[in-house]
């Protein structure tokens, strides 16, 4: 059935070597490399300055409210209990433990280092962990029920840390590192409302959906399967066929593989064998029960947040934070998101739903069908859906006619604020968090020691003000080493380069200013020089610019 179900992803995603690439923290730089397991131990062992850069958020900084919002929605400040028997059935941890069946640690191994690493981290451990535990209950039900190993469950820590609105160079997004191209292959909805990738439910079910699929694809190699998931279905597929026909090792860590795959896979091991045996690594597991902690609530229609925030008194932060697959304050018309709130707060939400006002209608635009449009043509051009045109236009079928009129979907940010002083101010809130949180052209720059904001903003090439403005730093406000900034750019992209070329660095020249003086996109720029957002750049050495279809 399951051959079935995927065949059509198959014929697609193999000779596009689909790649789901995570944020930067979690490893998916490209380079080559090709080690033996115990090699890999030696040679391919990363110390990071942490998975996710040891976020140290300032109180400008949007992460750090999101942090906060995670913290208040833990139980009890998730209190703390050495795992084992004494622990108690009524923890989650057990239950997830009896379907490991990926970890192993040898001595000296990749996995076993990685393990002591996540455990000489604690706090960073406790912080992730915050983040996971409003998902774990839903995460660990819907691997049981595909009967799939339990350290999956861990794979968001390796990928994003947890992060719901973490977005990678590569344009990977939400706790599962979603390209846009595989997200929908899988049956996540994006677009002007919503990007399902950062709505956990939607993602983890995507994720697990193409994990699956990955796990028979490679006759259950889950070491493989996680290659696969890290670096692409089609470039693991050829390594294994250019070992085979040089007539060298299959194994996962025999390919020739991009190095950060071949600590990926250590990392969800080191994992694996972290939680299993806690008390050997001196660990604390958090006591985690095993129930629901969010309630998920069905909407009819548009929502307002905001209104919906002040009606039942939900905390703002909480919200985003739960529902972090919206893009503004409206839920989308078509109900492809549901509503995630604090156990706690269900009933209230409810009852103010049954009684809430629907926002004002959003004006939809007219578009004249021209020779060679379809549906799905228009939906991309237009940045909407098929399905959203349909319900719009009251469509049953696909057909039509050239001169025709047809309606656009109103977009979300053609919505006007509806409402008192009270409710422009917290509409004025979600606006300021959710613009500094979701991708736009953003890059997050970690302040380094002696750097200034006028260094920094010469480094993007963006104005000392603007810089201040998209992180709301008052003029006399102090930056400090570790302190996280966000950089936002409207990277207008034209007239592409015909052919590769070399171009030559200059004195002051930074990755970004590159970039933008060269047309490019600054994830490619990196990905052309085998480059990261930290390394630096020196006069006169020479960098490939690409253009056509080299890019």
């Amino acid at each position: 059935m399951l051959k079935s179900r995927f065949s059509s992803f198959r014929r697609f995603l193999a000779p596009a070597c689909v790649a789901v690439m995570s944020l930067a923290a979690s490893g998916c730089a490209i380079h080559q490399q090709q080690v033996d397991d115990q090699q890999q131990a030696d040679r391919s062992f990363e110390t990071p300055e942490s998975p996710e850069r040891q976020r140290e958020p300032s109180p400008s900084d949007p992460f750090a409210a999101i942090d906060s919002a995670f913290e208040r929605l833990t139980p009890a400040g998730l209190p703390v209990r050495e795992s084992g028997p004494e622990a108690g059935s009524e923890l989650i941890w057990p239950r997830l433990m009896a379907r490991f069946r990926i970890a192993s640690c040898p001595e000296d191994s990749s996995a076993a280092r990685w393990a002591d690493w996540y455990a000489d981290n604690a706090e960073y451990m406790q912080r992730v962990l915050n983040r996971a535990q409003p998902w774990m209950h839903h995460i660990v039900n819907e691997i049981e029920a595909r009967d799939l190993p339990g350290e999956l469950a861990l794979l968001p820590v390796v990928e994003s840390a947890f992060d719901p609105f973490a977005y990678s160079h590569g344009r990977a997004a939400g706790p599962w590192q979603f390209l846009s191209g595989t997200a929908r292959d899988f049956g996540i909805t994006i677009n002007d409302w919503y990007d399902g990738r950062r709505d956990f439910v939607a993602a983890t079910a995507a994720a697990l959906d193409y994990l699956e699929y990955l796990g028979e694809l490679f006759d259950g190699d889950w070491a493989l399967a996680l290659a696969a998931y890290n670096a692409g279905q089609g470039r693991v597929g050829r390594a294994i066929r250019r070992n085979a026909a040089r007539g060298l090792g299959t194994e996962w860590h025999e390919l020739p593989l991009p190095r950060e795959t071949l600590n990926y896979v250590p990392k969800l091991k080191g994992l694996g064998c972290l939680f299993r045996d806690s008390t050997r690594y001196a660990f604390v597991l958090p006591a985690l029960e095993d129930r629901p902690h969010v309630a998920r609530i069905d909407v009819d229609g548009t929502v307002d947040l905001v209104a919906l925030a002040l009606a039942a008194e939900l905390d703002l932060a909480e919200l985003v934070t739960l529902n972090a697959g919206l893009n503004r304050h409206l839920m989308p018309p078509s109900g492809a998101a549901d509503l995630i709130v604090p156990l706690a707060a269900a009933e209230r939400v409810e009852q103010a739903l049954a009684v809430l006002p629907a926002p004002a209608p959003i004006p939809s635009r007219q578009v004249r069908i021209e020779r060679g449009d379809s549906l799905s043509v228009l939906a991309r051009r237009h940045g909407t859906s098929v399905d959203e045109l349909k319900r719009v236009n009251n469509l049953s079928g696909s057909r039509l006619i050239a001169g025709q009129t047809l309606a656009l979907p109103g977009k979300p940010g053609d919505a006007e604020p509806q409402g008192d002083e009270r409710y422009r101010q917290v509409y004025r809130e979600l606006t300021a968090l959710q613009q500094q949180l979701l991708p736009t052209d953003r890059f997050i720059h970690r302040v380094r020691s002696g750097e200034s904001l006028w260094v920094i903003a010469r480094r993007y090439g963006v104005s000392v003000r603007d810089l201040q403005r998209m992180n709301g730093l008052a003029g006399t406000t102090m930056i400090r080493p570790g302190q996280r900034l966000v950089i936002e750019t409207d990277r207008a992209v034209s007239a592409p380069l015909q052919r590769s070329e070399r171009y030559v660095v200059r004195q002051g020249d930074s990755l970004w200013l590159i970039s933008r003086r060269q047309r490019v996109g600054l994830d490619e720029l990196m990905r052309w020089n085998d480059l990261d957002a930290d390394s630096v750049l020196r006069p006169g050495q020479e960098l490939v610019i690409r253009g056509g279809s080299d890019a």
